[in-house]
């Protein structure tokens, strides 16, 4: 019932918000929904500044727009990058503030002429392997990146060690066997 209350009250507040969001904009409910959304095609070019201006507006610092060399190496790093907040989100869709201002860290690096691996190393001696999506293969991730296959192995094993000890089915009964069960049967 309790769950049941949570979700409407939930609801309201979504339609409340909605018409006062309406209210300041000047429009009724109705013309808003007329609003038709931004064509397909257009929405690749306008993504990255919206991104980059959700971004910005997160932080306290105002930074001045990237150039399309720095801007192109930032989104490549910061996707390879994992947020170390979120953990299953990249750095560069993350909006926690450690993410954020990873981000910076990362975009002051490119614009001091770092390379692509410096800032891997950086990033991994300052935070671990973890900070990455696709750690190195070495001895400390053997386990990470082995793991998964030797239980895929262990439980084939496992799967044919029972199919191979499973008993076989009786042999039928031999003529003489089933007239001494007919004997033992009948009164």
């Amino acid at each position: 019932m309790r769950a049941a209350r949570t979700f409407f009250l939930g609801v309201a507040l979504a339609w409340l918000q909605t018409q006062a969001f309406c209210a300041s904009e000047g429009q009724s409910l109705q013309t808003a929904r007329e609003v038709r959304p931004v064509a397909a095609p257009e929405l690749p070019a306008v993504l990255p500044v919206v991104v980059s201006a959700g971004v910005a507006g997160h932080s306290a610092r105002s930074e001045s727009p990237m150039a399309p060399e720095v801007q192109t190496r930032w989104e490549h790093i910061a996707a390879e990058l994992r947020c170390l907040v979120c953990q299953n989100e990249s750095l560069a869709s993350s909006t926690a503030e450690l993410a954020v201002d990873l981000r910076h860290e990362v975009r002051h690096l490119i614009e001091q002429g770092q390379s692509d691996a410096d800032i891997r190393t950086f990033l991994v001696s300052r935070y671990g392997d973890f900070v990455l999506y696709k750690p190195e293969v070495k001895p400390a991730t053997w386990l990470l990146w082995f793991g998964p296959f030797a239980l895929l192995l262990l439980a084939l094993w496992v799967a044919l060690r029972s199919v191979r000890r499973t008993p076989p089915l009786p042999a039928p009964l031999t003529d003489l066997e089933r007239e001494r069960v007919r004997q033992l049967l009948e009164p």
